[in-house]
């Protein structure tokens, strides 16, 4: 058999890639091609977002989620159609929005038995809440009040978590890494973390969410995205454990049963055109990585990870379906639309 052919019949295994750098296939390969390692392996349809350009484009796909009814959201900073709504098939089913040129982070959260999205924009350099039909409910600012903060263009933040009880976290992943706590109408709580390499600050405070797997001790996990780290607080903001995730740019960490799920933007050493997706375990352990290399562990710590296969460009956000697939968005992929993984 020859080099070639062997490496398209063997490789998507993850077995002998790392010393052959990032393999890019045809369309048509992937159609029948199977990513992912061990318990998490999944088909490729790459086609499944795709829509008239010409009606409704996109720039950077930058997140996506799910609502009560089973529609995938998703966020683009393209003010012609800011949300694109789809079902589980890829039919689009709404869009709107005209106002959000960075659009960046999207959180869904049910507010008894209501769901509200919460929009991150960049350049607008707020917070903004509204219904699922794109009616603004709430805008938070930038926040002078924490004494933090001169001017508007000091914070960009990219990512909300709202707990249960409505208090409102935003990460300033693009701005001076603060974690701002608000209650539910917008008032300052607490202020942490900020710009830093010790355990406790961050260099690209990218993402954040609630970690209920321990109903009883809600905590926040927060990505370091530059440092290769996911790092746990309290609710309080309080430092509890740093994962490292060598080679991996994560993006916003998406929870769904006991798995946590990760965009993974850049691999390896940061080059242009990389990325995976990260699957951690409940004792949040690298199990599989699709599009990257085999996850392996010598003496507790995880080997360096890299891209191995050229499936994904810069992934931004996933979204984990009933049926454990997965939808990935992606930031500078030339306006692609989003991909969805079946989970095999």
């Amino acid at each position: 058999m020859k080099r070639r052919q062997f490496i398209e019949k063997s490789g998507l295994a993850g077995l002998g890639l790392a010393s052959m750098g990032s393999i890019s296939f045809t369309d048509d390969f992937w159609k029948d091609a199977v990513i992912g390692h061990g318990s998490h392996q999944y088909k490729v349809d790459l086609n499944w977002g795709k829509l008239n350009s010409d009606k409704f484009p996109v720039k950077d796909c930058h997140e996506m989620v799910q609502d009560a009814k089973g529609r995938i959201i998703l966020l683009t900073n393209h003010t012609k159609n800011n949300i694109l709504i789809y079902d589980r098939s890829g039919k689009l089913l709404d869009s709107w929005g005209t106002e959000y040129p960075g659009g960046h982070g999207l959180t869904l959260h049910d507010e008894n038995g209501t769901e509200f999205l919460y929009i991150c924009d960049n350049n607008r350099h707020e917070v903004i809440k509204t219904t699922l039909d794109g009616k603004v409910i709430q805008v938070l600012p930038f926040p002078k009040e924490s004494g933090k903060y001169q001017k508007a263009e000091e914070y960009i933040p990219t990512e909300t978590a709202i707990a249960s009880n409505g208090d409102i976290y935003v990460a300033d992943g693009y701005g001076s890494q603060y974690i701002t706590h608000y209650d539910a109408k917008g008032n300052i709580k607490n202020i942490f973390g900020g710009r830093g390499d010790e355990p406790q600050l961050f260099n690209n405070a990218h993402g954040i969410c609630i970690d209920e797997r321990d109903s009883n001790n809600p905590t926040l996990l927060i990505t370091a995205r530059q440092q290769n780290k996911l790092k746990r607080f309290s609710m309080d903001g309080e430092h509890l454990e740093t994962i490292d995730l060598p080679g991996a740019y994560i993006c916003r960490p998406v929870i769904h049963n006991k798995h946590v799920y990760l965009a993974t933007i850049w691999s390896g050493d940061g080059s242009e055109g990389t990325g995976f997706i990260s699957i951690l375990d409940g004792d949040n352990k690298l199990i599989s990585a699709p599009g990257g290399s085999t996850p392996t562990y010598e003496n507790g710590t995880l080997n360096h990870m890299h891209q191995t296969l050229k499936i994904f460009r810069h992934p931004h956000d996933v979204c984990i379906d009933a049926d454990e697939n997965i939808y990935v968005a992606q930031w500078n992929s030339w306006a692609t639309y989003p991909i969805k993984l079946f989970r095999v």
